[in-house]
């Protein structure tokens, strides 16, 4: 709202004055009371009661206050301001002070009438005679005995009064300036809380159509309500405020207020009043002009209480015609409280709020169903705005732009039909135990530069996303919980730098948080659980920082980093996850550092289609696959991890993988420590490879790569498996202390051997099947336990040092006798021994198990014990599971 606009407005209709009261005979009304209360006396007393001791009489008439009149009042016991003298405080209660009780001779009622009245008269009656006086007097009685002040105080009494002054079925309490509640009679702590807030709202004009000229026309009826002012429009009564006829506090009383040309310009206070719902039943509507305007000079005024509408005839009229159901400008700030605001204009928002000083308080207001945005605040403007229900809106339910920066706290936002809360170009705002959901598009969106603070916000159910931060936009979201939204929790896109701290964001119908599109951020300290796809994923040139969460049991993977996404992941939790704990694919180039990353259902770390990265000091154990899997082009650096307790193997190199693996321990896994497969080509440098239940290195189908100054030791089968046609280069390894061979090589695979040591392993140091070839060169095998050779010279079938995961390689036969088939094996012993006269042939020298030994062949063994249930000899390690390549956007 600008100047011109405040300048160019149409006057004001002038507030029709106060009528000039007729004169009245002061003794009139104090008349009434105590001549109702005679008659009933007399009647009670029954015939003759004419000439009885106890007939009343009337009271002197004392004339208005004077000096020595309010001296007196103090004769009267203080019990608050409505129960006794006039203070400065209620002195617009009645023109009067209290009177004094006299104590001469002349001026007392006779001792019986006085004791009859005082003592026996019953309460009902006297509640009777109460009953049909007005609160001045009603306060005048309470001060002549106990007895009557208490029963003057009667709620019963100031609950008729109260409604038909005020309308209201529970009381109003104004305790204090801009402050107005409701309360339940029974409940309240002041034992008569009717008269407590007459009290409190006694100096008030109301507007009341109709009934101004009734109520000045009938003075006497009215007696003591002097201080009340009546007017049909609230533009009078606001003249009213203007002119100094009451101190601004304006009742606006039941009914539907058309058109009414509302501009405040002064700290006035209105509410609405009437019974039940009171905002349901004060209704201001105006069709062609914002329905309030807040101006410079408001800055305390207060409105309450009443549906606020604009409905212009031309829903769609043009943007510089745009008009609201309230305006607050420049320098204000009004309080506006326990309103239902409603705008059918489709260019304008319902609440607008704009401008250097605009800084209103609103509180328990219904924002809902309005034909564009429901609250916009704009233009530096500011404010507090609490436990509103904001809903249905066709634009935002909150827009916040150019550095209008408010404070809104325990907002119900929802159900809009586009986003719930909307800030950018440059909008800021703190935002705090909100409940934002089921709007259309995002619960909150950022953009343009945008700065907000969001605290200890729900966030959920939204038809698309929860937070969607885009086009440089930032923000603060903090300690949120960001749920069962229909897309990600989170977006960050298109070089926006969000804070995203102590959020809980799970059981998203996709992922977690979604970073694209050259997307950064602060992603750090959040539990991100239970989502559909993956709990975060980086994409498109995205480079943010992932730190400190926890990320697990999500129904995909728990960190998917893909085409071409970047970013530091350092220190978050990853478990539990359906498919890979971390995926790194299709050029990617994150950092993963310190993290742990365990108990997944998958791969620990799946790089594959030229994913690359750096992956260094992690945690990466207990997977039912194995802990990292290259594949496909991949090139990770894997350094300084300890990778162990996979189900299915440590490191998997498959499919024309490479990677750079040094300096990591690899440990306990329940197949090979690494494998590598089908032309892959890794480093791998100065790792320890130990105590695997398999063999520490697998190399085969056409696996190559270099193994250069790793220490493998303490592993279950071969240290290093060499087989079907792979090349690697070992160089300067140390392989020792097997409990099965040091190296094997088998299958026409072959190998450049040199300057290993190769030691206390239990087969022997190095065997070579039939057919291989190998380059080596100042290779040390030495003190190995040659396990296999001294069985073969104690006549000891093989079988005897085999198990389930290592096999000895050395001579083995087939026997046609015994009609074995190709997958069966004898070793020398047994061909010599168990087999002896019978149709045998020599096959080759490589590993296997005896058949015979393990009583699968229809002659028992004489040289084993008991048998068992295999009935094939394994060549090679089992091989390991590879992990399927699912493609999500």
């Amino acid at each position: 709202m600008n100047s011109v606009r405040a300048t160019n407005r149409r006057p004001r209709r002038v507030s029709r004055p106060r009528p000039v009261q007729p004169e009245r005979n002061n003794g009139d009304r104090d008349e009434e009371a105590p001549a109702a209360a005679a008659e009933m006396a007399i009647e009670e007393s029954g015939p003759g009661a004419q000439n009885s001791p106890y007939q009343l009489r009337r009271k002197t008439l004392l004339p208005k206050r004077t000096a020595s009149a309010s001296a007196t009042a103090s004769a009267c016991p203080s019990k608050g301001p409505m129960e006794g003298a006039s203070t400065s405080s209620t002195e617009g209660f009645g023109h009067r002070a209290k009177r004094a009780r006299v104590s001469g001779k002349s001026h007392d009622l006779p001792a019986p009438a006085e004791q009859y009245l005082q003592q026996k008269l019953p309460d009902e009656v006297v509640l009777k005679i109460f009953s049909y006086l007005l609160e001045q007097d009603l306060c005048q009685a309470a001060c002549v005995c106990k007895r009557f002040s208490q029963l003057a105080n009667d709620p019963i009494l100031w609950k008729r009064l109260y409604m038909d002054v005020f309308e209201y079925t529970r009381p109003m309490m104004h305790p204090e300036p801009g402050r107005f509640y409701q309360v339940s009679p029974e409940e309240h702590e002041h034992p008569n809380p009717w008269k407590e807030s007459f009290q409190q709202l006694y100096k008030g004009a109301h507007v009341k159509p109709g009934f101004a000229e009734h109520f000045y026309s009938n003075p006497g009826r009215y007696k003591g309500r002097e201080n009340m002012l009546y007017y049909d429009t609230i533009e009078d009564a606001l003249g009213g405020v203007q002119e100094a006829h009451f101190d601004g506090l304006i009742f606006v009383h039941s009914g539907i207020y058309t058109d009414e040309w509302i501009y405040i310009e002064s700290p006035i206070t209105m509410i609405g009043a009437a019974p039940g719902k009171v905002a349901d039943k004060v209704v201001i509507e105006n069709t062609r002009d914002s329905t309030f305007v807040f101006m410079e000079g408001s800055e305390d005024a207060y409105v309450g209480y009443m549906t606020i509408k604009f409905n212009p005839d031309d829903k769609s009229a043009q943007h510089h015609n745009a008009h609201h159901c309230l305006e607050i400008t420049v320098n204000c700030s009004p309080n506006i409280d326990h309103c239902i605001i409603r705008s059918t204009c489709t260019v304008g928002s319902a609440v607008c709020v704009s401008g250097q000083g605009a800084c209103p308080t609103i509180k328990h207001c219904n924002i809902s169903d309005c034909e564009n945005v429901g609250l916009y605040i704009t233009d530096h403007a500011q404010g507090i705005y609490e436990d509103n229900e904001i809903s249905n809106n066709a634009l935002a339910g909150i827009w916040v732009k150019n550095h209008g920066n408010p404070i809104i706290r325990r907002n119900h936002i929802h159900h809009g039909r586009d986003v719930g809360v909307f800030t950018f170009d440059h909008g800021m705002g703190y935002f705090e135990n909100c409940n934002i959901h089921r709007n259309r598009i995002a619960g909150f969106e950022v953009k343009a530069y945008a700065n907000p603070t969001v605290v200890r916000c729900e966030i959920h159910h939204g038809q698309t996303g929860g937070i969607y931060v885009h086009e440089k936009g930032r923000g603060q979201f903090i300690e949120n919980k960001i749920y069962a939204n229909n897309f990600a929790g989170v977006w960050i896109t298109s070089n926006s730098d969000p804070t995203i701290r102590g959020n809980a964001i799970f059981n998203g119908n996709q992922g977690g948080v979604y970073i694209f599109g050259d997307g950064r951020g602060l992603i750090e300290n959040n539990d991100i659980y239970g989502n559909a796809l993956a709990g975060i994923q980086i994409r498109t040139n995205s480079c943010p920082i992932v730190r400190h969460n926890k990320i697990h049991d999500g129904q995909h993977g728990g960190i998917y980093v893909h085409e071409k996404g970047q970013g530091v992941i350092e220190e978050n939790e990853v478990y539990s996850n359906t498919l890979a704990g971390v995926w790194v694919t299709t050029g990617s180039t994150p950092v993963l550092r310190k993290n742990r990353i365990h108990s997944g259902k998958q791969v620990g770390v799946y790089f594959y289609d030229n994913g690359h990265g750096v992956l260094e000091d992690n945690d990466i154990y207990n997977h039912m696959y194995s802990g990292v899997q290259i594949r496909t082009g991949s090139n990770p650096k894997i350094r300084r991890n300890k990778i162990w307790g996979g189900q299915n193997g440590g490191i998997l190199v498959y499919n024309s993988g490479l990677g750079f693996i040094e300096d990591n321990e690899i440990f306990d896994n329940a197949m090979a420590g690494v494998w590598i497969k089908t032309d892959s080509n890794p480093t791998l440098r100065r790792n320890k490879i130990h105590d695997g239940r398999d063999g520490g290195i697998c190399i085969f189908n056409g696996g190559r790569g270099l193994l250069e100054e790793n220490d493998i030791f303490r592993n279950a089968q071969a240290g290093v498996l060499i087989s079907t046609n792979s090349h690697p280069i070992l160089r300067k390894n140390r392989i020792f202390d097997g409990f099965a061979a040091g190296i094997e090589i088998t299958n026409h695979a072959t190998a450049t051997l040199e300057s290993n040591q190769i030691f206390n392993n239990r087969f022997g140091g190095l065997f070579l099947a039939s057919g291989v070839n190998v380059t080596m060169k100042d290779n040390k095998i030495l003190n190995n336990q040659d396990a296999i050779e001294k069985a073969v010279s104690r006549g000891q079938c093989l079988y005897k040092i085999s198990s389930y995961t290592s096999y000895p390689m050395h001579d083995f036969y087939r026997c046609h006798t015994c009609n074995t088939t190709d997958r069966n094996a004898i070793c020398v012993n047994c061909i010599k021994k168990c087999h002896q006269g019978h149709d045998v042939e020599f096959i080759r020298h490589d590993r296997f198990f005896c058949d015979c030994g393990a009583g699968t062949l229809s002659n028992p063994c004489t040289l084993a014990g008991e048998p068992t249930h295999d009935t094939d000899t394994l060549y090679d390690s089992a091989p390991p599971i590879e992990s399927n390549t699912l493609q999500h956007n």
